[in-house]
């Protein structure tokens, strides 16, 4: 098995969740410095994985309800007027896919939603760019599609996902 080691993510690692993120594009969006870095500020989950060697291979940001976070898709799920942790984004560098690291952060959010009071988890997933791979690891692990919608003035379509707190 692969070594892993889960952590909470420091100031030092953001360059590399930075260049972790723009090799993810167009799965996520991507971000400059300070956008990357209000986003931060905002979550109350921010994990890292890191390989044997120190190298940043994932990265999870997460936020509970109440943020000012403008994102279209955090915005749809806060008009719900339910309690909820969003997951805004994962990225699973490529050798670290299928090691169980995308599932240990998951389990980290449901915790810190349960923690919080929180009834549900929530994501978004694109359809349009399609992320096949997103959107099986979220089936996989039980979120319900509540609805789609077009982001980015139309250039991405959206899956809006949640799944119950005590589902997991």
């Amino acid at each position: 098995m692969q070594y892993l080691r889960l952590r909470v993510m420091r100031d030092s690692d953001v360059p590399d969740v930075l260049a972790l993120n723009s090799a993810a594009h167009p799965a996520v969006n991507e971000l400059t410095e300070d956008e990357l870095r209000a986003l931060i500020g905002w979550c109350d989950v921010t994990l890292v994985a890191s390989d044997r060697d120190g190298r940043v291979i994932a990265f999870l940001l997460s936020l509970g309800s109440g943020q000012p976070y403008q994102s279209e898709n955090y915005r749809w799920f806060e008009a719900r007027g339910v309690r909820h942790q969003y997951i805004d984004r994962i990225v699973v560098g490529a050798g670290a896919r299928g090691t169980g690291v995308g599932r240990a952060m998951y389990e980290s959010v449901f915790e810190r939603a349960r923690e919080r009071g929180a009834t549900e988890v929530t994501a978004e997933v694109n359809v349009r760019p399609h992320n096949a791979r997103s959107i099986a690891f979220h089936e996989h692990l039980g979120f319900r599609q509540l609805a789609e919608q077009e982001t980015k003035d139309g250039t991405v379509r959206v899956a809006l996902l949640a799944r119950p707190v005590d589902d997991l």
